[in-house]
C-alpha cells in the first residue's frame, strides 16, 4: 500500500485548520464526526475518562502472537488529541468551560439532559460562548416520546426499517457493522461544517446540532414510507426496484454482483448469458414485466453464471458493457488492484504503519491528510490543560488524585 502522504498533496495543515473541537463523546458516531474533522485539519480534542478512556479502545482484535489491536480506535481516534479527564471530578466543569470558551465546536453523545445537568446547557456555553456550534448525539434525537430511551445503533438499524427489508428467511437481519453511527457521523460532519460556515462567513451565532442516529438512516432508507402513503403497500425483503439485480454464485465458488437498471443495461445482460432474444418478448422487455418475471429471469441468469469462473465471468460480462462486479471479503478488498492504486488503505508511518482507511472525500487542492497516529490515553492532557489556562501546580494535583491522566 502507498503512504498516505504519497497519496496527497496540497497544504498539509487541512482546510479545516484553525478550527478546536471538543469531543466529550463515546463510541462510533462521534468518533466518525471527529475523525472526518480531524482528517481535514481541525484540532480536535478527544475528552476520555481518566481511568477507561474511550470505548473504542477495548474493541480489540486478537493477533497471532497473542496480542491484540485495538484497530477501531486506530482508525477512528486519528489525527486527535486525548485529554485524559474525570468530569465527575470537583474542577473538572470549571477546566472544561475554559477549554469551550477558546473552542469552535462541541460533539457530546450523552442522553439527552446530562449536558444540562453538568451546568453546560446550550444557553449556559452559549453564555460565554456565543459562537459555539454543538453537536449533541443521541439515538432519538432531543426532543420526542423516545428522547430517554437507550440509542445504540442496533436498534435504530431496526426501527427504521432497515432490518425488516434486509431479512432471510423471514428473519430480520441486523447489519454486522455499526451503520447507524456511522451514517450519523458523516452527516453530523457535514451539518458541522455547515453551522460553523454560517458563523464564519454569515456572522451567525453558535447554535445546537441535534443529531440523532435515526433521522440519517431514514434518509439512505429511500421513499419506502412516501411509496405507502400514496398506495398503501409496504414494500417487503423481496421488493426490488430493478430486475435483474442481485447476486449470483460462480462455477468457483465466487460471487458476482449484477445490476440491469435500465432496459438498455438489461438488454446487455442477456445478450451477454447468450439469451438475447429474452429482451424481446414482453414479459423481459421493460423493467416492470422484468420485476413481475423476477422469478424466471432470476433463475436464467443464476444457471448461466454458475457455468463461469468469477475472473472469467466479470472479464466476460465486463467485455460485453455489462454493470457487475466482485462480491470480495476483507482479504479479497485489500489485495484489488483498484483499491491500491487509489490507496483506499494506507499504513502511514506517521500512524505507527496501521493499515487503515484513506482519507475520503479527496480534495484536489486541500486534501485530508493522516497526520498522526491515534493518542495514547492522557497523551495530551498536559498540553490541553496549559493551553487553557491551567497551571503546573494544579496538574500536578489533580494527576496525584486521578482526576487526570499524564503521560
Amino acid at each position: 500500500m502507498e503512504s498516505c502522504s504519497s497519496a496527497a498533496s496540497g497544504d498539509a495543515s487541512g482546510p479545516l485548520s484553525g478550527l478546536r473541537v471538543v469531543d466529550l463523546s463515546r463510541l462510533v458516531a462521534g468518533n466518525m464526526l471527529s475523525m472526518q474533522l480531524a482528517d481535514f485539519g481541525a484540532d480536535v480534542i478527544k475528552v476520555e475518562s481518566a481511568r477507561e478512556g474511550d470505548t473504542l479502545r477495548h474493541w480489540r482484535e486478537d493477533l497471532d502472537d497473542g496480542g491484540s489491536l485495538d484497530a477501531w480506535w486506530q482508525v477512528y481516534g486519528r489525527n486527535k488529541k486525548s485529554l485524559a479527564l474525570d468530569l465527575r471530578d470537583r474542577d473538572a466543569i470549571g477546566i472544561l468551560r475554559k477549554i469551550l470558551a477558546g473552542a469552535q465546536v462541541l460533539i457530546e453523545s450523552f442522553r439527552p439532559g446530562t449536558l444540562e445537568s453538568m451546568g453546560l446547557a446550550p444557553a449556559a456555553l452559549h453564555a460565554f460562548n456565543p459562537r459555539l456550534v454543538i453537536v449533541r448525539i443521541s439515538g432519538w434525537g432531543q426532543t420526542g416520546p423516545y428522547r430517554d430511551l437507550p440509542g445504540f445503533g442496533s436498534l435504530l438499524e431496526g426501527f427504521c426499517g432497515f432490518a425488516y427489508k434486509h431479512a432471510v428467511d423471514d428473519v430480520p437481519r441486523l447489519p454486522n457493522l455499526a451503520l447507524a453511527d456511522m451514517v450519523a457521523g458523516l452527516a453530523g460532519a457535514f451539518a458541522t461544517v455547515a453551522a460553523v460556515r454560517e458563523v464564519e462567513a454569515r456572522g451567525g451565532q453558535g447554535q445546537v446540532i441535534d443529531l440523532s442516529l435515526l433521522e440519517p438512516m431514514l434518509a439512505i432508507m429511500g421513499p419506502d414510507v412516501t411509496a405507502y402513503a400514496a398506495t398503501g403497500r409496504v414494500a417487503g425483503p423481496s421488493v426490488k426496484i430493478a430486475s435483474p439485480r442481485g447476486v449470483y454464485r460462480c462455477k468457483d465458488g465466487g460471487w458476482v454482483a449484477l445490476s440491469g437498471s435500465t432496459d438498455t443495461m438489461a438488454r446487455r445482460v442477456l445478450e451477454a448469458i447468450g439469451r438475447g432474444e429474452l429482451a424481446d418478448e414482453p414479459r423481459f422487455a421493460t423493467n416492470a414485466a422484468r420485476l413481475a418475471n423476477d422469478a424466471e429471469l432470476e433463475a436464467i441468469l443464476a444457471e448461466a453464471i454458475g457455468q463461469m469462473d468469477q475472473d472469467a465471468c466479470l472479464a466476460h460480462l465486463r467485455a460485453k458493457g455489462v454493470t457487475a462486479g466482485p462480491i470480495y471479503n476483507a482479504a479479497e478488498l485489500a489485495a484489488d488492484r483498484h483499491v491500491r492504486e487509489r490507496a483506499c488503505y494506507v499504513a502511514p508511518a506517521q500512524a505507527g504503519g496501521t493499515l487503515m482507511q484513506n482519507v475520503m472525500p479527496r480534495l484536489s487542492n486541500t486534501p485530508g491528510l493522516i497526520r498522526e497516529a491515534a493518542p495514547l490515553l492522557g497523551q495530551h492532557s498536559a498540553q490541553v490543560l496549559r493551553e487553557a489556562g491551567v497551571d503546573d501546580a494544579q496538574i500536578g494535583e489533580m494527576a496525584a488524585r486521578g482526576a487526570i491522566k499524564c503521560i
